[in-house]
């Protein structure tokens, strides 16, 4: 194998205009809703959680390794979202309220040439936040509700990272590798989605919805890199860096989650 470059990873995301479209389509529904006819009483409660959802983001991404050909990449990931959220209705259609979020997740990728891989690279990361949301009972039918919603969070990151890299051959092959830890991350989000409670009880529905969402993420990860000239299991440099990213992202939201209705005390 030749001598191997250390692989640049660009990320570019790109709102799509489809999302916009989306996003001024539901607001506009949403503004408009207080026509429409009033479904509850005042001072009623409302508690419940996403249950499962699907994030359809717009970005491409561009991977190369100069003089390899014919490797392949195997990447793998676990995501875990819990939004519970409570509210009260303000009037007989609208309620406001809460929202917790917990969200652990890790990706993992490998890349290999000939039965061998050269590179690999795990992250893992927890999110906590909170956030507040509105949302708007339009005219219903006794078991199907729709609704328009507006939701704005913000939270705290934290994550750690892990790799290595093999370069080189013969007497100029090495291994890079590294590890990670973030401080200070944040992040917030706003989503517009559009939605249908469907009553299985007076007092418990199920909720369908899709919407569109803007993120926007910073962290700093103090990152400290060995590099073994000859890859023989010593090592020869020791690095630090403290590199900020921050990144925004446009997505399309599908999802399922439960409310409980509570009469007012």
């Amino acid at each position: 194998m030749g001598d191997l470059a250390e692989p640049l990873y660009l990320l570019y995301l790109k709102p799509l205009g489809m999302y916009k479209k989306i996003a001024l389509s539901l607001f506009a529904v949403l503004c408009f809703g207080a026509l429409s006819h009033a479904q509850f009483k005042r001072g009623t409660r409302m508690t419940g959680a996403t249950i499962g959802s699907a994030l359809m983001n717009s970005g491409t991404a561009d991977v190369s390794f100069p003089n390899i050909t014919g490797y392949t990449n195997k990447a793998t990931s676990w995501n875990i979202n819990f939004n519970p959220n409570i509210g009260w209705f303000i009037s007989e259609k609208t309620a406001v309220g809460f929202t917790m979020s917990v969200n652990p997740n890790g990706t993992k990728n490998t890349f290999e040439s000939v039965g061998s891989t050269f590179q690999e690279d795990k992250a893992s990361r927890l999110s906590l936040g909170i956030g507040g949301f509105v949302r708007n009972y339009f005219s219903a039918s006794s078991s199907f509700m729709p609704f328009g919603q507006f939701s704005l969070n913000l939270g705290m990151n934290s994550s750690t990272t892990s790799g290595f890299f093999y370069g080189g051959s013969g007497s100029s092959a090495y291994k890079t590798s590294y590890d990670g830890k973030s401080s200070g991350d944040f992040y917030t989000n706003a989503s517009v989605s559009f939605g249908m409670t469907k009553l299985i009880s007076p007092h418990t529905g199920l909720d369908f919805f899709a919407g569109y969402t803007y993120s926007y993420n910073k962290s700093t990860t103090k990152t400290t890199t060995k590099r073994d000239d000859g890859n023989n299991g010593s090592i020869d440099q020791t690095s630090e860096s403290n590199p900020t990213s921050k990144f925004t992202n446009h997505g399309f939201q599908l999802g399922v989650g439960f409310q409980i209705f509570l009469d007012p005390k």
